[in-house]
């Protein structure tokens, strides 16, 4: 049955609510949540990696890729900068800051450190392109990558021995990405169950406004934004584009990486939604390190919390530094757990607001992550099918990740 996996991981996704908040010492199935993560790990670099040389050097034209490049950081960041005020706007709906007896000035607060826009963009060309790979540098592996597949393209015939290496290995990286997904279910129960566990009901209800505030503007986002793109753009129905990826967001949203997830992703939108072999290989790998929706609408929600929670009236420009600073930022922001608190610092520092809410936000950022991650990623694969349909590489047949 086609979908059997998606079925499997939502009924692990089920159990695991029902007993991290029911069965005593579920914490136990942790280790079965960090297997699965060290597995998709194991696989990231070298399936990005392969994957992206074979699809550069099979495009053959470097006009192509300019192109296919051009479009999809415009769709990342026309959707952020849309994402981000949405969640402006779901702030000053549920105004998730006012009302609350929480003091934040008990605690002290030390400023994070973003790169920025420019170090990042220098970032990207590495030095060691053997170090970026150990390091699962995504930015800089897909620099390495893309300068391999065009120079397999521009000397020709010489080339076709490095081409089919990377083409086998491309293929052999597909089939244990398949195995590794045979334990996903495990994997969502052994994350899921533990975090339901850890927080329980008690803890998140004074704190319930931003969560909600957060779930409601990502599924707005979606279900307007994303659903607009791919029936407008990518001439596809929204209710398969949702199907299709379904399995990879959940794994998003137990998982909290959006550079975790990848493989998973790159299952799903090659399998089920059918984007070819060289957009999905380009697209992905850069929309996980620079697409960032669902960090855009937390932004924009939490910033809005730490003035309603000061008693701050923000201003029609600090509003615009808000939306320009947290669209900058969300380009540096890393695929990883935790980085939006880094991006938020930033934001409230342009917008001149205290940073003492962050201490309230960091007591419940892993499950505002999990909402913006789960966004982040169908966000990516929402990008893959705009381009992909744009570019006329929408696969009839799946070829990759057979079991």
């Amino acid at each position: 049955m086609k979908f059997k996996l998606l079925t499997q991981i939502f009924i692990a996704f089920i159990l695991a609510i029902i007993f991290g908040l029911w069965v005593p010492g579920i914490e136990k199935v942790q280790p079965l949540g960090d297997l699965f993560l060290r597995l998709i790990k194991f696989v990231i670099v070298p399936l990005v990696f392969s994957t992206l040389v074979v699809g550069v050097a099979s495009t053959g034209d470097v006009g192509k890729l300019s192109r296919m490049g051009g479009k999809t950081v415009i769709y990342y960041l026309v959707t952020t900068a849309i994402a981000i005020t949405i969640g402006i706007s779901a702030g000053f709906i549920f105004s998730p800051g006012e009302g609350l007896d929480i003091d934040p000035g008990e605690t002290t607060v030390e400023p994070s450190e973003s790169q920025g826009v420019i170090q990042t963009l220098l970032n990207i060309i590495p030095t060691n392109p053997i170090q970026s790979l150990v390091e699962g540098n995504i930015l800089q592996i897909i620099f390495f990558a893309l300068f391999i597949g065009i120079g397999i393209t521009v000397i020709g015939k010489k080339g076709n021995t490095v081409y089919e290496f990377f083409d086998g290995f491309a293929e052999v990286m597909y089939k244990i990405t398949g195995w590794v997904m045979k334990i996903a279910p495990l994997g969502v129960f052994g994350l899921i169950a533990p975090i339901v566990a850890q927080y329980g009901a008690d803890l998140l209800m004074p704190l319930i406004k931003i969560i909600l505030a957060v779930a409601v503007a990502v599924i707005f986002h979606a279900m307007i934004v994303y659903s607009t793109a791919v029936k407008m753009i990518g001439k596809m129905n929204p209710i398969t584009f949702f199907k299709g990826i379904l399995p990879a967001t959940m794994v998003a949203f137990s998982t909290t990486s959006s550079s975790g997830t990848l493989p998973v992703t790159m299952k799903n939108t090659q399998e089920n939604l059918k984007v070819s072999e060289r957009v999905s290989s380009f697209v992905l790998p850069l929309g996980a390190t620079i697409n960032m929706d669902g960090t855009a609408i937390y932004l924009g929600i939490s910033t809005l919390f730490s003035a309603q929670l000061f008693g701050i009236e923000l201003t029609f420009a600090q509003l615009l530094m808000i939306i320009l600073t947290g669209t900058l930022a969300s380009i540096g922001t890393a695929g990883v757990p935790g980085a939006g608190l880094i991006m938020l610092t930033m934001v409230l520092q342009s917008a001149g607001l205290p940073l003492e809410a962050i201490a309230v936000v960091a007591g419940i950022d892993r499950i505002l992550d999990m909402f913006r991650t789960a966004i982040n990623v169908m966000g990516d694969a929402s990008a893959a099918v705009v381009v992909a349909s744009s570019e006329n590489e929408m696969a009839q047949e799946s070829e990759n990740f057979t079991a």
